[in-house]
């Protein structure tokens, strides 16, 4: 009977020392949004570094600037070789919209090139350090063709399918003439697509863009030149300009999206989940992309 008391005892002690722990988190999370509350009108600042792949953090820190009053204008910081195709063009539009509501003022870092490019064509100034490497306004979609190695080891691969294009791209085997031109049609379309925003933001004719279309890089300076760019500066440059164009005298107060909370859920299958999709991103999926050859994030 003692040791079973003893036992209570030691659950319930646990129990409390369990809700002690999460209403410590609890406090110590609304303090933490506290700090990142502003009282005074300021300039919004989203960064976009690395390979673009997934759109949704950036889409939301531009859709959140854009509804809070005290923001009076957004600096979008790009350090990026490009990426795909599809979340590219939902930052573009991203972009696009919120310079409707407000300044949206780029810095350009080390590189902001192809799909780092598209996504600045929309704001509605581009500053860019002389050696920033951007351009490169083009799009690739890379094969491998692994027959000849698969034949030296005795290997034979057998694909069943609903189509003639559904496995379009195996490694497996040689590329049919067909298929290129299905393929080469898909990239051009895209292509065109990426000319027509780059011409609609810079406020550029269309031809004048396309003559230079053709996946070249620039340093910030030329890409002034080509009217690419606006300004050649820092990202304190982009930041005093924003404060300007957002009716804010003297120095303007920088504001940065909340930092991302992870739920308790989220935090225990971290490491799994970041291994499972380690695994994921090894095999490299069918995809069109905006991206500077060469350039690694």
């Amino acid at each position: 009977m003692k040791n079973r008391w003893i036992w209570v005892a030691v659950c319930s002690g646990g129990v409390f020392l369990c809700m002690g722990i999460f209403g410590l988190l609890a406090v110590a999370s609304i303090f933490s949004d506290r700090s990142e509350l502003t009282v005074s009108p300021g300039v919004g600042l989203v960064a976009v570094k690395g390979l673009i792949l997934d759109p949704l953090e950036t889409v939301k820190q531009l859709h959140d600037f854009a509804k809070n009053d005290k923001v009076k204008a957004v600096v979008l910081r790009i350090d990026s070789p490009g990426g795909v195709v599809g979340p590219s063009q939902e930052i573009w539009s991203a972009v696009r919209k919120l310079k409707e509501k407000k300044p949206v003022i780029v810095s350009m870092g080390s590189v902001a090139a192809s799909g780092g490019y598209y996504i600045a064509a929309p704001a509605t100034l581009i500053y860019a350090n002389p050696g920033t490497i951007t351009g490169s306004i083009g799009v690739l979609m890379k094969f491998s063709n692994l027959e000849g190695l698969m034949g030296k080891v005795g290997m034979k691969s057998f694909t069943l399918k609903t189509g003639k294009f559904k496995d379009v791209g195996s490694p497996a085997r040689t590329m049919s003439t067909e298929e290129r031109a299905m393929l080469q049609s898909v990239i051009e379309s895209t292509h065109g697509q990426f000319i027509k925003a780059v011409a609609e933001g810079r406020r550029l004719p269309e031809d004048k863009v396309r003559a230079i279309a053709d996946g070249r890089i620039f340093s910030g300076e030329q890409a002034l030149q080509q009217k690419l760019v606006d300004r050649l500066g820092t990202l304190q440059d982009a930041v005093a300009e924003a404060g300007r164009a957002g009716g804010i005298s003297g120095e303007p107060q920088v504001i940065k999206p909340p930092k991302k909370k992870p739920a308790l859920l989220d935090m225990l299958v971290e490491e799994s989940s970041g291994r499972f999709g380690s695994l994921l991103r090894k095999e490299k999926g069918f995809s069109l992309n905006y991206e500077l050859e060469g350039m690694e994030e």
